[in-house]
């Protein structure tokens, strides 16, 4: 799979998917916030399985 993940989507997938998993292991907003691991996971590597199913990137274009 090619990247497809921007690096301003990485760092909020990122953040926003950390954040949730802190907030489910607290206990503020109970066990759905583990779902955070998906976009975690996403920004982590890069790579976005429904991006890449509907042939959408966030990437910046390559100059040429």
């Amino acid at each position: 799979m090619s990247k497809n993940v921007g690096p301003l989507d990485r760092t909020l997938r990122v953040s926003g998917g950390a954040l949730l998993i802190v907030l489910a292991a607290t206990e503020i907003v109970g066990r759905w916030g583990y779902i955070g691991v998906v976009p975690l996971l996403t920004g982590v590597i890069g790579t976005c399985p429904l991006y890449s199913l509907f042939s959408f990137s966030t990437c910046p274009r390559a100059r040429r």
